[in-house]
């Protein structure tokens, strides 16, 4: 990303992969190159999650299967967080496991009451290589959870028991982008 451009700036919106497609039910593939072709896609990223008005949004989300997000998050203290990794690893979740609203771009307009981790922490790396630890307590850390776990081929859904899931499920059959 170039120094002062706004993230999404130079990427195309691209379209968002829905609750049953393969990619999203399957661990997503290790970035090895780190080039402009990376660059592009984090681009790409940003753009559609604008343009879909989300807080964070994850590469199988476009239907690319790489260990890539992007995030555009408030913490419970307003503080926004933006920014990308690549190669996450979720290595700290812990603190107050608090049940609050989760939705997701790939499930739109529904939500549903998931437990979390208040506090997050995830090592991974730039476009450009460069290490980095990401720190997130409240809806922030519950972002980083949400989508470290698309890139392992999970959904919020798939933290839900009982009657959320069965709720959750019954919506996203009756949603006019259910196929």
């Amino acid at each position: 990303m170039r120094h002062g451009t706004i993230p999404g700036a130079h990427g195309r919106v691209r379209p968002l992969t829905l609750l049953g497609d393969p990619v999203l039910h399957a661990p997503c593939e290790e970035v090895t190159g780190f080039g402009p072709e990376l660059a592009g896609l984090v681009e790409d990223l940003f753009a559609t999650m604008y343009a879909a008005q989300g807080v964070g949004l994850a590469a199988n989300q476009i239907g690319e299967p790489l260990r890539v997000f992007v995030y555009d998050c408030p913490d419970d203290e307003d503080v926004r967080h933006l920014g990308h990794v690549v190669n996450p690893k979720l290595v700290e979740a812990d603190g107050l496991v608090l049940r609050g609203p989760e939705g997701c771009l790939s499930l739109p307009g529904l939500e549903a009451g998931t437990e979390r981790y208040d506090h997050a922490v995830v090592e991974g790396f730039t476009a450009t290589g460069e290490p980095l630890t990401i720190h997130g307590t409240g809806f922030f850390a519950r972002c980083l959870q949400h989508e470290c776990d698309h890139l392992e081929g999970r959904v919020y859904a798939d933290h839900l028991k009982g009657w959320r899931h069965r709720r959750l499920m019954r919506q996203a059959t009756r949603a006019s982008w259910h196929r």
